[in-house]
């Protein structure tokens, strides 16, 4: 008989943390992160992790256990979180995963391209390609070697149009051959059951435009100040988090802090639009969808079984 993971899905500032936490409490579960950002111990304000008062009564893993100078992805997520289901399992616990990162939870289970590492050095490159000559230019050079991986990308997305020529340069393969290869694997056996909340997106944006007001009121810019300090290589993930490059743009006295508030905010709204569009594309079998905030929904009135 097949274990199963539950898994709280949807764009960020709907409300899944706490809807976790009820379910957990319903069906004695754990919750576990799948949020790419919410990892990094150095950003917990602007990455709304869940506070120890929020997690007193429920256990939770992979949050804030990972320092900003690595470069974590989500292979290696992958790998940690395989190792929670398993030991919650063992402890006859269920395993709650909750974030709006839906690559994670698609790789979860489904695989991942066995593609070998690429070096710290080919990031580097890539990176001072799309800062030097743009992302136009990088599409050029993919182009001439591997056109089909366009195919699937966005022409916006720089992060998946770097991996295509990082992966090149690193191995002489082209992405769309490796693609061709049988996934890596890192669950068997188990059944995922996907509650999906896609509400109002204009109400979505609403609770981020406050939000990230609020989170600069409890110290956002003194949390980015202290992870600039750290003077970590820009391309790291966690430099990219919403709401850093905005506020060390205010930090350096390039924009006032109404900009940087306005920039949080708007680059916020479009990732929020982003994960809308990702889950209502996603093949990923869904177990029960919303189109409502998870705090308008009755516990009680799902089915969890």
């Amino acid at each position: 008989m097949k274990k199963t993971i539950y898994v709280i899905a949807g764009p960020t500032a709907t409300g899944k943390s706490d809807f976790s936490i009820t379910l957990a409490k319903k069906i004695n579960g754990v919750v576990i992160n799948s949020d790419s950002m919410q990892v990094y111990k150095n950003l917990k304000i602007l990455t709304a992790r869940p506070s120890s008062l929020e997690t007193k009564n429920i256990p939770h893993y992979l949050y804030g256990y990972i320092d900003g100078k690595e470069r974590y992805n989500v292979e290696k997520w992958c790998n940690d979180a395989v190792e929670i289901i398993h030991q919650t399992h063992r402890n006859n616990l269920t395993p709650i995963l909750v974030g709006g990162t839906g690559l994670y939870i698609d790789t979860l289970i489904n695989g991942l391209i066995d593609i070998p590492n690429v070096s710290e050095k080919i990031k580097n490159e890539s990176e001072k390609i799309i800062k030097e000559f743009g992302k136009d230019f990088l599409i050029s050079q993919i182009k001439n070697f591997d056109p089909n991986s366009l195919k699937e990308v966005n022409n916006n997305d720089t992060v998946r149009l770097r991996r295509i020529w990082e992966v090149y340069e690193a191995t002489g393969k082209k992405f769309s051959e490796w693609r061709l290869s049988d996934n890596k694997k890192f669950l068997e056996n188990f059944n995922f059951k996907i509650f999906l909340f896609l509400p109002d997106r204009k109400k979505n944006y609403d609770i981020v435009n406050s939000r990230f007001i609020r989170m600069i009121d409890k110290g956002a810019v003194e949390e980015v100040k202290k992870l600039l300090t750290l003077h970590l290589n820009r391309s790291l993930p966690i430099m990219r988090a919403h709401g850093v490059p905005e506020i060390a743009k205010y930090l350096a006295n390039e924009i006032s802090l109404e900009e940087c508030i306005n920039k949080g905010q708007q680059v916020t709204r479009n990732y929020v639009k982003r994960q809308h569009t990702w889950w209502k594309s996603s093949k990923l079998e869904i177990f029960q969808k919303f189109d409502k905030f998870p705090s308008e929904i009755d516990i009680n009135s799902i089915k969890i079984n």
